[in-house]
């Protein structure tokens, strides 16, 4: 709270407190992409790894245009196009022709990817509730808010 209060701008690159930011998101984002896979082996055992994100994403915003996913994570339509055939092998989503453009797809998740999502999404959320047990609840909350902050200056970045 105190460093809110006291917000000054520091150039970039001189400060120790920036690159110790930059450090601890390197670790964060590895341990996230660890977790993914984890999630994802959770959700269903021959899922690969970024499929997790992708799964999440289709739940968030189904119906969902492939084009729409391809856009979202910065991939290409080749590539989104290979994972959701995948996803649909398995069994966890469904397309459906859109009515108004017969060359797109609306894709949302079948009852059981929507099932293992959830089985997968408790389960990290009882290791979260685990790992911050611990902490007093004002930190958790101040950890939220800077999350937060982050992540909305960081929507500009893509």
């Amino acid at each position: 709270m105190m460093a809110e209060a006291q917000a000054t701008t520091m150039p970039v690159g001189e400060s120790a407190a920036i690159d110790a930011v930059e450090h601890q998101l390197g670790v964060l984002f590895r341990r996230s992409r660890a977790l993914s896979a984890e999630m994802g082996r959770a959700v269903h055992p021959e899922l690969e790894p970024g499929a997790y994100s992708l799964i999440v994403r289709i739940d968030e915003i189904a119906p969902a245009r492939s084009s729409d996913l391809a856009a979202y994570f910065g991939v290409g339509k080749a590539t989104i196009s290979r994972q959701l055939k995948v996803l649909e092998e398995l069994g966890l989503i469904r397309r459906e022709p859109d009515p108004l453009d017969g060359r797109a797809h609306f894709l949302d998740l079948t009852e059981e990817g929507r099932h293992r999502l959830g089985h997968a999404r408790a389960a990290r959320q009882e290791r979260f509730h685990a790992l911050l047990a611990t902490w007093p609840e004002e930190d958790v909350r101040l950890l939220a808010r800077m999350l937060t902050r982050l992540n909305t200056l960081t929507d500009n970045l893509t």
